[in-house]
């Protein structure tokens, strides 16, 4: 049991946000199925199904929209939102491996 913990510990990965949102629109895939993820402003809440929603309440993110497109099997929608997170880069990681200033990306 502990060695599986350990294993699992090894795993996570850290999604950036941005005032409880993404950073920016993402698109996740798992075999057929295919999600659409985009940041909200502030107060829109999490629009979304439920197998997404659920993963969008445990990770904390308060304003998102999301679209499942193509399969609506849970198992690969889920696969296919965790792929798309897992994707995200935030401004200073892109900024960093281009050699700028997260100012220069944002101007």
């Amino acid at each position: 049991m502990l060695k599986r913990w350990r294993k699992q510990k090894k795993t996570l990965v850290k999604v950036s946000l941005v005032k409880g949102t993404l950073s920016h629109a993402i698109v996740g895939r798992h075999g057929a199925a295919k999600v659409y993820l985009q940041p909200a402003s502030e107060g829109t809440g999490i629009i979304a199904g439920g197998s997404m929603r659920a993963i969008f309440e445990v990770m904390g993110v308060r304003n998102i929209l999301a679209k499942c497109i193509g399969s609506t099997n849970p198992y690969n929608v889920v696969r296919a939102t965790i792929n798309g997170l897992v994707s995200t880069r935030s401004a200073s990681e892109i900024a960093l491996k281009r050699g700028f200033k997260v100012e220069d990306l944002t101007s």
